[in-house]
């Protein structure tokens, strides 16, 4: 079954007396994203929603988890996290070939490039920024207990689980010998810092492109993308987010390596780290570097699920090969970290 379309029909029919104010013919346009879950912009004559579905097909264990996606984003909507409101999930895997949900159509601005080109002024970068440290400190700050989270992932060192989750992923999806790869794997366990007991939500994703900024205004109105989210550590966010911003720009990876980014107005790693701090009360972070390295593995094992699925015909992505590709540099640039 393919990935790209839906059978119109049949949602249809299903959403009729359940989708609040839907009417008239259904129509479905699948967006560009949504590398892991198919993610599609549903209209009928007068509403939008968008639909987010697992992939039909053999999937990796614990993969592509919408009913999580749905539940997390259901249990925000009265926090100061911005998130789409969600309407419906759909578990009977006989509607459409697979579990869905649908949710809120935020009408925004998404940014693939984080040295932000479409913008006009270095204040306005700024400002993108800073709500996007303002997002992930809020995030951060939620209890989980008070939203009906407190079972969301579970308890123990979060990085020795999630070292385990993805050496277990990746081995599942592996296609070829990896030294860089066997060299995280077995660098990571024997570096792991003492757990501080720091649990929050954590988003698994947060990363420019998976934010809806506001249609005029530098303010995030949702964070997208929850498939990894997870009771964890909150330095697991952060650190994935700057690891990001290491990569060069170009080649699929999207960084800002070698970007001179006072002039134009974006923070440097250590800045936009200490007002995280400042935010959520941290007076330093220790063992960074292991945090960093642990990104990058995790971001190759995630790639290599991508690069297994483009072969066997299942990702819902066309650029889902060229994603792949990025699993060994990836790699390698975590083994840069260890060698510092």
């Amino acid at each position: 079954m393919s990935t790209q379309t839906l059978n119109i029909e049949a949602l249809q029919n299903y959403l009729q007396d359940k989708l609040p104010g839907f009417s008239g013919q259904l129509h479905a346009e699948k967006f560009a994203g949504g590398q892991s879950n198919p993610t599609f912009l549903l209209s009928d004559d007068t509403q939008k929603w968008v639909l987010r579905r697992k992939p039909p097909g053999e999937l990796l264990a614990s993969a592509h988890a919408v009913d999580r996606e749905y539940r997390v984003l259901s249990a925000l909507w009265d926090t100061d996290v911005p998130v789409a409101k969600t309407y419906l999930l759909c578990e009977d895997e006989s509607i459409i070939g697979s579990m869905f949900y649908i949710m809120e159509y935020l009408d925004g601005r998404v940014f693939w490039d984080p040295e932000l080109p479409e913008v006009s002024s270095n204040k306005e970068r700024t400002a993108i920024y800073e709500d996007m440290n303002r997002v992930l400190a809020a995030l951060h700050s939620v209890d989980p207990l008070a939203v009906g989270l407190e079972d969301f992932g579970r308890p123990g060192n979060y990085f020795e689980r999630q070292v385990s989750r993805w050496t277990k992923q990746y081995r599942a999806s592996e296609t070829e010998h990896s030294p860089a790869m066997e060299r995280l794997i077995e660098w990571l366990p024997a570096n792991m810092p003492q757990d501080d007991g720091s649990v929050s939500l954590v988003h698994g994703d947060f990363r420019l492109d998976n934010l809806m900024f506001h249609p005029t205004e530098p303010r995030i109105i949702g964070i997208l993308d929850w498939e990894l989210s997870t009771l964890g550590h909150p330095l697991a966010d952060l650190s994935y987010q700057v690891m990001a911003w290491q990569m060069p720009a170009g080649d699929g990876l999207r960084g800002l390596a070698g970007c001179d980014r006072a002039a134009l107005g974006i923070p440097s790693d250590e800045e936009y780290i200490a007002s995280y701090c400042q935010r959520t009360g941290r007076a330093d972070i220790a063992h960074w570097s292991f945090y960093l390295v642990f990104c990058f593995f995790r971001l190759a094992a995630i790639l290599q699920g991508v690069k297994k699925r483009s072969l066997i015909g299942t990702a819902s992505s066309a650029e889902a090969t060229a994603k792949g590709a990025l699993v060994e540099p990836l790699a390698e640039m975590g083994v840069s970290y260890i060698d510092r």
